[in-house]
């Protein structure tokens, strides 16, 4: 994991083979590329969740120990990373040795947001669903609101309930964990009731629907704009009618 950034680079091996695949670039890649030499492994591919600076920085030095290997990224983002080589078509299983990988497309944080499915028990989330928190739809590239919405629960948590989830950023977590804590997810669930608080975000009028945790120790808020639309802001952008953004109770 990346000390300033906090998102995560994978790599994902075969263990009987000598095959291995490193999911997003972000770095710090040096100790992966270490085992990658010290257990022998073939990296068969770089797998690209989406273009964001934080989650390709360090693609140049893995494909300088690691020349031509295939660098796979969704069609709607490869012109967006310079090292992007191929594409990957989201249903379209990608072997390494046993390693079956399928893609899923998951919009909302961006357009060709991938998660990658490993062996159907771990499922690599980019920056769609984080452990009690979920993607933002304001960063560059992004769709809406209904995407990430759709993504994670007709998507990700319609995987089986012990699937465990690797974020783009910070801890894990599994499909059970975030279906029953996760505070976006519950109210999608209709466990919990909307807020309805008014507030200022992104310096217009809205009614603040959720203020919840986020990956880094901030906030991630759900908002509702006067024309009925829905929206995930950062929680830094919200100013609550009691002066700052402030942790929900309980």
């Amino acid at each position: 994991m990346d000390e300033g950034w906090l998102s995560n680079t994978y790599l994902v091996a075969d263990e009987l083979g000598t095959e291995a695949v490193m999911i997003d670039a972000g770095g710090p890649v040096a100790p992966l590329l270490d085992i990658l030499q010290r257990m022998r492994f073939t990296l068969t591919h770089i797998l690209l969740t989406h273009h964001h600076h934080d989650h390709v920085s360090e693609l140049e030095q893995v494909l300088e120990r690691h020349p031509g290997t295939p660098v796979l990224i969704h069609p709607l983002e490869r012109e967006l990373v310079p090292g992007a080589t191929g594409t990957i078509t989201p249903g379209d299983p990608i072997a390494s040795g046993a390693l079956e990988i399928e893609p899923l497309h998951t919009p909302g944080h961006t357009a060709g947001m991938l998660s990658l499915l490993v062996g159907g028990t771990d499922v690599f989330t980019g920056d769609t669903l984080f452990k009690g928190s979920v993607g933002g739809v304001r960063a560059p590239g992004h769709t809406t609101y209904a995407d990430l919405r759709s993504s994670i629960m007709d998507t990700l948590l319609k995987l089986p309930p012990q699937t465990r989830i690797h974020p783009g950023h910070t801890d894990p977590t599994t499909v059970a964990d975030e279906l029953e804590t996760n505070a976006f997810v519950r109210i999608w669930r209709g466990l919990d009731p909307e807020g309805s608080e008014p507030c200022t975000a992104l310096g217009e009028p809205a009614t603040l629907i959720l203020l919840g945790d986020d990956y880094d120790g901030g906030h991630k808020a759900w908002v509702r704009w006067g024309d009925g639309s829905d929206d995930i802001v950062p929680g830094s952008q919200v100013q609550r009618s009691g002066g700052g953004p402030r942790a929900p109770a309980g």
